[in-house]
């Protein structure tokens, strides 16, 4: 390995994902290998109840640069955090158990590391799997109107502060240097009490781009594998929609705006669902019909955009219902504090 290439660390946190983890952990040592790039790979087991523990203990043994962390269910920021204690490199790539890293997307960070020392942060080109599943459709489809900048378009590019809401990010598939990490979770400050349903990837990243501009290209990508039943779906729209008020309440810029129009609409809309049912209801149906145009125009794909159109209701529902337990969980942090 050339001694221009820094050393190299990859954290995972996991829990209860022992289908997923044995494909994530091969794709990961594929591009590795593909890269010539050895690399510390700390995976963390956040008290999973399934057999993850076994898969790890087998992963352990067939690959040599797997260190395995242990803790009881804390939530994936502690899990993380947990990994980055026992990192070594001096470049950290956060993955994410449902993951595939793309063959050749080591090679790119890798080259970009010595060709561009001063591109030192990377958020993930990811490409959401959709096939045969709508709710992983649906979530792909959604943010290319927020995003739709990169994602009608994706390039090589960077972002700062200023253009933080409006560029593709996450936690799923990250590098940075580890001081960066380091800086930016042990500043980590939540408006909740309980960290388990904190913001523990937008706080993050916004520590890091007030310090640093974020790249992002399709060199660097992967293949993120989403929730597959009804029931999570609906699970996971009720956690984004806390996440969401933990993210942007105290961030002017269009996030925020938007979390202050939704709520606005989604007062009118339930005081029209009492008064003119029938009505409010054709209105949500054409709504979401417009949503999945819209998102077809900002780059969507078809299976994409059909699925936004038939999810976002419940989607709605359950994510309304989500920043109301936010707004609350925040006003009683505050009050205690």
């Amino acid at each position: 390995m050339n001694a221009s290439v820094p050393a190299l660390s990859v954290v995972i946190p996991v829990y209860n994902e022992e289908s997923w983890l044995p494909r994530s952990i091969a794709a990961l040592m594929v591009s590795l290998d593909r890269a010539r790039w050895e690399a510390q790979v700390v995976v963390v087991d956040d008290g999973s109840t399934d057999g993850t523990g076994d898969r790890l203990a087998e992963l352990a043994k067939k690959y040599d640069n797997i260190t395995v962390v242990s803790q009881e269910n804390r939530g994936r920021f502690e899990a993380r955090k947990a990994g980055l204690a026992e990192a070594t490199g001096e470049q950290v790539v956060l993955l994410d158990s449902r993951v595939i890293v793309e063959p050749d997307s080591l090679t790119y960070l890798r080259d970009q590391f010595t060709e561009h020392p001063e591109r030192r942060v990377w958020n993930g080109h990811i490409t959401v799997n959709s096939e045969g599943n709508p709710y992983a459709g649906f979530m792909a489809g959604l943010v290319k109107i927020p995003w739709r900048r990169y994602c009608a378009d994706p390039r090589l590019t960077s972002f700062g502060p200023e253009e933080f809401d409006l560029f593709p990010k996450g936690t799923t598939f990250f590098a940075a240097p580890r001081e960066i990490f380091a800086g930016a979770f042990g500043d980590f400050d939540s408006l909740y009490d309980d960290v388990k349903l904190a913001s523990d990837d937008t706080r993050v990243l916004r520590w890091i781009v007030e310090r640093e501009r974020i790249n992002i290209s399709p060199g660097f990508a992967a293949v993120y594998n989403g929730r597959e039943s009804l029931k999570k779906f609906a699970s996971h729209s009720y956690f984004r929609g806390t996440t969401y008020v933990d993210s942007y309440l105290t961030s002017a810029g269009p996030a925020r705006t938007a979390l202050f129009g939704a709520l606005a609409v989604g007062a009118v809309g339930v005081v029209a669902l009492v008064k003119r049912p029938k009505t409010t209801l054709v209105a949500g149906v054409v709504g979401a019909v417009a949503g999945g145009a819209v998102a077809k125009r900002c780059g969507a794909t078809n299976t994409e955009a059909r699925a936004v159109s038939t999810l976002l209701p419940l989607f709605a529902g359950g994510f309304g219902l989500g920043v109301l337990r936010g707004l609350f969980l925040a006003l009683r942090a505050k009050l205690r504090r």
